[in-house]
């Protein structure tokens, strides 16, 4: 892996973040039981489970919670890993670990590999699945959550170029500027009735919820809005079988498969 693919990601970027909005919050099951559909609740019971870009350990608490044999997350900031093992302290049966997605060694260990909000700002993302497939049993399920362009195209037309240059300044300053974003898509949110069930999702959420929300859509060096077969492909290029995709709130897609 080359060390300039290393340096294009934000995993520095993502640790502010992170360390900043750390609370592991109810609604958050919500979102992650959305993110995995088709999955469920009892398909986490009694499997190995790997987390590949944790964050905060969000999304490796449920599947702990319901019921997961073994769980390791790992992500690529010391800061980020600070604050997921001390999310995650209660489970014994949790690792979090400090690694590149790129690095990752690990052979036919894993039932369910997953990584959410991921792989769309990675410099080689079809190298991150493939690191992926690898870590999972024969017949175990790779599944991915990534942004889509459908539902997403005021984003990429509006927000996305901001983002190139938000992505350049400091931290503390896009966490300002974002801040003063998020009061009128707060008041929006609540005084409107939304129809787009991603804006109804948001309208339940408190105000320092959607501040993080629009400062992680500011941080990131690489964000791909990818369309739905550029989606499906990255499965289907790592050789999977039975691969699926799911739309999630209109704008972004699930996609997952089992090795052969």
């Amino acid at each position: 892996m080359k060390k300039s693919e290393y340096k294009s990601g934000s995993q520095e970027r993502f640790g502010y973040e992170w360390e900043k909005f750390s609370q592991i919050i109810p609604e958050y099951e919500t979102q992650f039981l959305k993110w995995v559909y088709p999955l469920k609740k009892n398909d986490f019971k009694d499997k190995t489970i790997l987390d590949a870009g944790c964050g905060i350990g969000r999304n490796s608490y449920w599947p702990l919670t319901y019921g997961a044999k073994e769980l390791l997350a790992f992500d690529y900031d010391k800061r980020t890993i600070a604050v997921a093992r001390r999310n995650l302290s209660q489970f014994r049966h949790a690792k979090v670990i400090f690694k590149s997605i790129y690095d990752l060694d690990l052979k036919n260990k894993f039932d369910i590999a997953f990584s959410i909000g991921v792989i769309h700002h990675l410099a080689n993302p079809s190298l991150a699945v493939k690191k992926m497939v690898d870590s999972v049993k024969k017949n175990g399920t790779v599944l991915i959550w990534v942004y889509g362009y459908e539902g997403n195209e005021w984003i990429v037309k509006y927000v996305d170029p901001i983002r190139k240059i938000t992505s350049r300044l400091p931290l503390k300053i896009v966490n300002l500027f974002a801040y003063f974003l998020s009061i009128p898509l707060y008041t929006y949110v609540k005084l409107s009735p939304q129809k787009s069930p991603y804006l109804k999702q948001l309208s339940r959420f408190k105000f320092w919820h959607l501040h993080s929300i629009v400062f992680d859509q500011l941080i990131p060096k690489i964000a791909n809005y990818w369309k739905k077969e550029e989606a499906e492909g990255l499965l289907k290029k790592a050789e999977l079988k039975d691969v699926q995709i799911y739309k999630v709130n209109n704008n972004s897609w699930t996609v997952l498969g089992k090795k052969k």
